[in-house]
């Protein structure tokens, strides 16, 4: 069982067995963590999704049962809906470039009557939170209208109310994120100053989790907030600090119009416009929780609710970790729903730059490996070594180690060894080689090789450089130095598969 879910109740049906949960929105930042918990804490999930082929990717996709429809379409989510204990309603449309708020209509009255009709137990649906009385923007007023219609459909309904949620992938966190690491000076609109009670990604998905047992006599809207309540401003300064960054300049002009700042996100992120646009209609509107009743039946954990500081600690530790491997494959789940799914938009996680180059080669495995764990030191990196000898002398003349270090053994390494300017990050023989850079620069850096062996006993070599860069330094140095990268790395990984002659300067 999912730490998440420790202490909450199992929903059993008439049965005794497990709820039946069906998930809608699984393939959006919420729904593909939550189907995660739910198979953790027990319960039996199926899916309703569009198109099937969007699934295949996540790494619970065998272990639940998939039915693809249209929520516009009353026969396919009826469908859906048979036999199904509890529904999680996650649907939003937010991308939708017109009529989002008619669509979202339509979906809840569709979805309403189709559980009263199967005899659905309960409803969970995940909004947003929003002042009472206040004059809300057309996202926030469209995800109050869908509660109200769900809780009016005759099936009990929790709707938990989520202001900003915090963790890697979420849309709100993303333009945060993106903001705040690049911009060091920011002149801001007004909204800066406006009250938000953000919340950890973990702490949502354990109130999604357990309203799943709430009795069925419960049927009302509950605000769900994190430990602090603090300005956008404040969010971005403490970003800054949780991330290692220096202190940021915030200035707010009333004159930024939420269009204008849309523009301007969409410009400094790579947050779709559309999707920025209704965000920063949402930020007018304070989001602070009206009251804590859902901890009548939900209970904070034992360690309590994540703070801010926290939960974007937990979202930077594949970063820090240099847990790279989960933002390039899907043969794995990262282990905390703070980190990034490998299904997520392209533009989730951060900022982290690669080039990828690839060889195929007649050598067999074990000639490429040796050529591939022989790197560095006396051997040099490509016919372009004079590069990174150039690169070397860079780093010692601002106090770095440069290539002084050199290589212990001329052939072999060990993982976790010095190799020149490099660390032996990760080393599994004959496969993979993965060092991590530190030499001085604002970001850190990895480069790693892959050799996979062909079945004409053949070689594929992989080359891999990636940077994560610290700031808008960090950018600024990714492309000044880009220029380089395609005399560098072609050489390195066409020596690598072809044991080109290297060329070291005198």
């Amino acid at each position: 069982m999912s730490d998440l879910a420790q202490g909450l109740p199992v929903l059993k049906n008439k049965e005794g067995l497990p709820a039946l949960c069906l998930v809608t929105g699984a393939t959006g930042y919420i729904g593909g963590r939550l189907v995660k918990e739910l198979l953790s804490h027990g319960y039996r999930v199926r899916v309703f999704a569009r198109n099937i082929d969007r699934l295949t990717s996540y790494p619970w996709f065998d272990q639940v049962e998939v039915i693809e429809g249209d929520a516009a379409d009353e026969e396919s989510v009826k469908k859906a809906l048979v036999g199904v204990d509890v529904l999680y309603y996650l649907l939003h449309a937010l991308m939708v470039t017109d009529d989002f708020e008619e669509k979202e209509k339509k979906w809840a009255e569709t979805f309403g009557k189709a559980s009263l009709h199967n005899g659905v137990s309960r409803i969970v649906y995940l909004g947003g939170m929003a002042e009472t009385k206040a004059k809300l923007s057309a996202h926030l007023a469209s995800r109050a209208e869908t509660g109200e219609i769900l809780r009016a459909s005759g099936v009990p309904t929790i709707e938990l109310r989520a202001g900003v949620v915090i963790g890697s992938g979420s849309a709100s966190f993303e333009m945060l994120r993106y903001l705040t690491e690049r911009l060091p000076v920011m002149v801001t609109p007004k909204w800066v100053t406006v009250r938000i009670q953000p919340i950890a990604v973990r702490d949502v998905l354990r109130y999604l989790v357990g309203s799943a047992a709430i009795d069925a006599s419960v049927n009302q809207d509950f605000d769900i907030g994190g430990p602090e309540v603090l300005t956008y401003r404040e969010l971005m300064l403490q970003y800054a600090e949780a991330a290692g960054l220096k202190k940021r300049y915030i200035l707010p002009l009333p004159i930024l119009t939420p269009r204008l700042s849309s523009g301007w996100v969409g410009l400094i992120t790579p947050v779709p416009m559309t999707l920025a646009r209704r965000l920063i209609d949402s930020l007018r509107n304070e989001v602070v929780a009206r009251d804590d009743s859902i901890k009548k039946y939900i209970p904070d954990p034992k360690t309590g609710l994540t703070s801010f500081k926290k939960a974007v600690a937990l979202a930077l530790t594949r970063i820090k970790d240099a847990n790279v491997e989960t933002r390039w494959t899907n043969a794995s789940l990262p282990g905390s729903p703070s980190e990034p799914l490998p299904t997520d938009p392209d533009w989730a996680g951060g900022s982290l730059y690669t080039d990828i180059r690839t060889e195929i080669t007649k050598d067999s495995i074990d000639e490429v490996w040796k050529r591939i764990e022989g790197i560095g030191g006396e051997h040099g990196y490509s016919t372009a070594t004079w590069a990174w000898e150039l690169r070397g002398l860079q780093d010692r003349l601002v106090g770095g180690v440069g290539l002084r270090r050199g290589r212990r053994d001329p052939d072999h390494l060990i993982e976790g060894e010095a190799l020149d300017f490099w660390r032996v990050e990760a080393l599994e023989r004959p496969h993979l080689l993965r060092l991590r850079a530190e030499m001085k620069m604002p970001g850190l850096a990895w480069l790693e090789f892959r050799a996979e062996e062909l079945p004409d006993g053949g070689t594929k070599v992989t080359q891999r450089a990636i940077y994560a860069p610290k700031g808008l330094l960090g950018h600024l140095y990714w492309w000044s130095v880009y220029p380089m990268h395609g005399l560098v790395f072609p050489s390195m990984v066409r020596h690598i598969a072809h044991n080109t002659k290297i060329k070291r300067s005198k």
